[in-house]
């Protein structure tokens, strides 16, 4: 895909991984969808950045686990560019629980983390098919988490709702060949502001540095980190569908994940 003049949806694109990756892809001539649920300053900011850098921007704001504001977000996208290139299913739902306390985490809970996670995923790609399948292309990449293959991460309910979201990937791929690619991407602990509010700044910056000292390459992700492999996916791997990437600084290869 020629990513220069492209369009692109990002998901939960007001802060973090979702920002960074419309900035990288704004640096390289994209037109962007900024979406978000409830970060609205945040997201004006990130719309802010990536104009500066040259692109052609849209903000919406659109809860993804409701199909109608789903198709809403993309019909405006296709109305105001006519068509769509690109779709990054980044918003995402989760809740930090301690794994062994089983009670903290309700069937509510598992509810609306899959409701997000994977339906609202779904929901986003059964939106934008039709577009790309008339254009003849398209690359859709899930952010996965590697909680998806350790188990591990901020709650049960989280890491499974990513392990469905890896197996969505492979169906998607099939069914949505030859014209669209859909690859993953499994982040492991990235430095965001979503885990500095939930664990607190006493805690944080020692989860961090146990998460950094335990991967083999001694480093903890960033956004940006993260958003190179996104951008490529979509970008760069013309010949790759199907696939999930891991990012996490080596730690699949140590088995453990700290939570």
């Amino acid at each position: 895909m020629n990513i220069d003049g492209a369009v692109v949806i990002i998901t939960g694109s007001a802060t973090g991984l979702g920002a960074a990756v419309a900035q990288r892809l704004a640096g390289k001539g994209a037109n962007v969808v900024i979406n978000y649920s409830k970060s609205e300053t945040e997201a004006r900011e990130t719309v802010e950045v990536c104009q500066k850098l040259g692109a052609e921007t849209l903000l919406c704001r659109a809860d993804v686990a409701d199909d109608a504001d789903c198709r809403r977000m993309v019909s405006e996208a296709a109305e105001k560019w006519g068509r769509i290139d690109g779709l990054v299913n980044n918003a995402a739902q989760s809740k930090i629980v301690a794994h062994a306390d089983l009670e903290a985490l309700s069937g509510e809970d598992f509810m609306r983390i899959f409701a997000v996670n994977v339906v609202g995923s779904y929901q986003m790609v059964r939106a934008v098919a039709p577009h790309m399948k008339t254009q003849g292309q398209g690359a859709i990449v899930n952010v996965s988490s590697l909680g998806a293959i350790t188990g591990a991460g901020s709650s049960i309910a989280y890491a499974v709702s990513k392990g469905a979201l890896n197996t969505m990937t492979l169906s998607l791929a099939r069914a949505l060949a030859p014209e669209i690619r859909v690859n993953a991407v499994c982040p492991g602990v990235i430095q965001t502001r979503w885990w500095r509010e939930g664990l607190g700044e006493e805690r944080y910056p020692a989860f961090i540095e146990q998460y950094a000292d335990i991967t083999p390459l001694k480093a903890a992700g960033t956004p940006e980190s993260v958003a190179e492999p996104v951008v490529w996916l979509l970008e760069g791997a013309d010949h790759v569908t199907g696939e999930t990437i891991m990012v996490d600084s080596g730690l699949h290869l140590v088995g453990y994940t700290p939570r």
